[in-house]
């Protein structure tokens, strides 16, 4: 823990955007417990709730081929506050949901919601490497996805108490103001930073991405290993659990809360104990806990208190394995190519969380048992492990 707080002192703009990313991640999981909590209200089917969570990714998945030219273009704290701007009208607009005729508008704005939030991810993980470099990158992704999960904590945790005691509109009210608090604090903030001046228009940019791939197929690797930990997209799954299994004795937002935030607790914990652990050979054995934490989840999901420990269980390995890859990732690319990269690396990210998602409703209702469906999950990161493995035998990579 000493080298983030070391590194956050050093650092000031670091510092400014950890406490943004605190307070604007804060906000977008806070909402969360809100959205599903009114899906489950309205009854719908397993269908639905699965599209809903599927939304959550796949507009970074649509974006991404512009979103890389447009950020290596573009100072990144306009295109930030632009984005913010975009969460905070989304939010506010949540409001206007109330019944089943309304989920068209529930689904454009989670869309634009998650958008402009993947974009602004995007955004900020292409500015880290120009701001910081060596262990200093790899601490700070550490940190990046430690904030995130501790976001996810205290945000599932506190909104399902008050969806549960004050109602859901209030929890998008809260979530809209916290929006608008990380606007004002990125507005006076200074980011100075280089920008290389492009001269290729945004399609020869893209045309000159996948060149770039094509003679670095490390790079293609790493991103395609980054896409595994898609896999632990479990928003949908928890919904469906939580209505199959515990709805009877525990409060439907409680329920959601105590989940996710079981699950964050692992998140934030995990790389306090292996991120000095871990190196490029053993991150093939983080895979491997990955998926048996996962197993061990759908073994024991029927008990909802045996599942919260499981679910902190399946958090521990999560951060370090997401936040190790990505570094990887970073380490392996030219400076020139960061915003593309990183986009077209989030796209396949998001791909995998959005056909994860898909496929939890879709298993669901062929129906397809709850526990079963997590099996899947977990031999995903078997196969991760069996890839990595591949990985570093054909490509020479540099440490982290």
């Amino acid at each position: 823990m000493k080298q983030y707080i070391a590194l956050l002192k050093d650092e000031k703009v670091l510092r400014r955007l950890s406490t943004i990313q605190l307070i604007s991640y804060f906000g977008a999981w806070f909402s969360n417990v809100a959205i599903y909590t009114l899906l489950l209200d309205l009854h719908v089917n397993a269908a639905i709730i699965a599209f809903v969570a599927m939304l959550n990714f796949l507009a970074g998945v649509i974006q991404a081929p512009l979103s890389g030219p447009i950020i290596d273009r573009i100072h990144p704290k306009k295109l930030m506050l632009s984005l913010i701007v975009v969460e905070i009208i989304a939010t506010f607009s949540l409001v206007m949901v109330h019944q089943l005729s309304d989920l068209w508008l529930l689904y454009l704005l989670v869309f634009l919601k998650m958008a402009a939030a993947s974009f602004y991810f995007t955004t900020e993980m292409s500015l880290l490497p120009k701001i910081l470099d060596g262990a200093k990158l790899r601490v700070a992704n550490e940190l990046h996805s430690i904030i995130w999960s501790l976001s996810y904590t205290l945000g599932m945790a506190i909104s399902g108490f008050v969806v549960y005691w004050l109602g859901i509109n209030t929890a998008f009210i809260l979530d809209g103001m916290m929006f608008i608090a990380a606007f004002m604090l990125l507005y006076s903030m200074e980011i100075e930073i280089e920008i290389l001046k492009v001269e290729e228009n945004i399609i020869r940019m893209m045309q000159d991405t996948f060149i770039y791939l094509k003679n670095n197929p490390k790079a293609f690797h790493l991103m395609l290993l980054h896409s595994f930990v898609g896999l632990t997209a479990f928003d949908a799954l928890v919904a469906l659990m939580v209505e199959k299994y515990y709805a009877s004795f525990v409060a439907v937002s409680l329920a959601l809360g105590l989940l996710h935030s079981a699950r964050a607790i692992g998140l934030v914990v995990g790389p306090v104990f292996i991120g000095k652990w871990i190196n490029n050979k053993r991150l093939v054995y983080i895979f491997i806990a990955q998926g048996l934490a996962i197993w061990l989840w759908a073994y024991v999901m029927h008990n909802f208190y045996l599942s919260l420990a499981a679910s902190m269980l399946v958090g521990f390995f999560t951060t370090t394995l997401w936040s190790y890859s990505y570094t990887l990732l970073q380490k392996n690319i030219e400076k020139k190519y960061y915003g593309r990269i990183v986009a077209y690396n989030d796209m396949l990210f998001l791909s995998s969380a959005a056909f994860t998602s898909y496929m939890i409703g879709h298993l669901a209702t062929l129906s397809f048992s709850l526990p079963n469906i997590t099996f899947f999950m977990g031999f995903g990161f078997i196969i991760g492990a069996v890839y990595y493995n591949f990985i570093l035998k054909k490509e020479k990579l540099e440490e982290v």
